[in-house]
C-alpha cells in the first residue's frame, strides 16, 4: 500500500467517525463488569476493553504502544470521541498506577494533534472543556 493510499485509508476512517453508523454485531457486548472491590480473571474475561486490547472485539486502533490504546469510541458522546486506554486490567482509574495514567495522559497532544490534522478540525473538546487551537 503506498503513502498515498494509506493516508487515503487514514483520513476516510476517521472522517466516517465524524459521521457515524451505528454498528451491529451478532454477539453484541455489554458494559463492563468490573467493580472496584474485584480483580478477578473473570472480570478480565468479561471487560469491554480487555477484549478489545486482546483483539476478540472490534475496534479502531489509532494508536497503540506497550502501555496503552487509543481507539474511536463505538457509540460516541460527540463527533470524534476516542479513548485511551491502558493494555493491563485496572478496575477504575482509582486503581490504575500512576505511572501508567501517566503514560496515557502523556499520548493526549500526540493524539489529538493528529485527529485535528486529520480532520482540518481547529478545536478540541476534552472532558467537556473546549480548547481552540489558532
Amino acid at each position: 500500500m503506498s503513502i498515498e493510499e494509506a493516508t487515503r485509508r487514514r483520513v476516510t476512517v476517521l472522517s466516517s467517525h465524524l459521521n457515524p453508523t451505528r454498528f451491529t454485531y451478532s454477539d453484541p457486548l455489554s458494559a463492563s463488569l468490573c467493580s472496584a472491590r474485584s480483580d478477578s480473571d473473570d472480570n478480565n474475561q468479561n471487560c469491554v476493553f480487555c477484549n478489545i486490547v486482546r483483539g476478540q472485539s472490534p475496534a479502531l486502533k489509532l494508536y497503540e504502544d506497550d502501555m496503552c490504546l487509543c481507539i474511536l469510541d463505538t457509540n460516541p458522546l460527540s463527533h470524534g470521541h476516542s479513548l485511551i486506554i491502558p493494555k493491563s486490567h485496572y478496575p477504575s482509574l482509582d486503581a490504575t498506577p500512576p505511572s501508567v495514567v501517566a503514560a496515557m495522559s502523556s499520548k493526549v497532544p500526540f493524539i489529538s494533534n493528529a485527529i485535528m490534522k486529520a480532520t482540518g478540525c481547529r478545536c478540541l473538546e476534552f472532558c467537556r472543556f473546549i480548547q481552540r487551537v489558532n
